[in-house]
């Protein structure tokens, strides 16, 4: 006998394990099902990525240099507020608090390249 290869599962066939907990309701009945409400979730987020972006970009223009661009104070209060907002939302706070930490360090990056780019404005008297 020869140990089997590991394959993908079947995305069409049912469930092949089920959680303990009896409040669980399952949302889809085949895992074809989820990958398209995830797919579908994921042309979302992006578009609310570029929309945030563009947010971020905007903000570069309010902001005298680099320290004030990283704003170490307001990561904080973003990472702090997104915490709660996953444990309000029933959402994993780990997962949601390592995505904004990377999400924010990658702003942040193309924040400092676009404020380079930038040109002062003249005060005004």
């Amino acid at each position: 006998m020869s140990p089997e290869t590991p394959r993908e599962p079947d995305t069409r066939a049912g469930a092949l394990r089920r959680f303990r907990d009896p409040d669980y309701v399952p949302l889809c009945d085949t895992l074809a099902q989820v990958r398209e409400h995830i797919d579908a979730l994921d042309v979302q987020i992006v578009a609310l990525l570029a929309e945030r972006g563009r947010y971020v970009k905007d903000a570069a223009r309010f902001k005298r240099d680099a320290f004030q661009v990283s704003a170490p104070q307001r990561q904080q209060e973003v990472f702090d507020k997104v915490r709660r907002l996953a444990e309000q939302n029933g959402a994993y706070p780990e997962v949601v608090d390592a995505c904004y930490r990377a999400m924010v360090a990658g702003f942040i990056a193309r924040e400092q390249g676009d404020h380079l780019e930038m040109e002062n404005i003249e005060e005004q008297p």
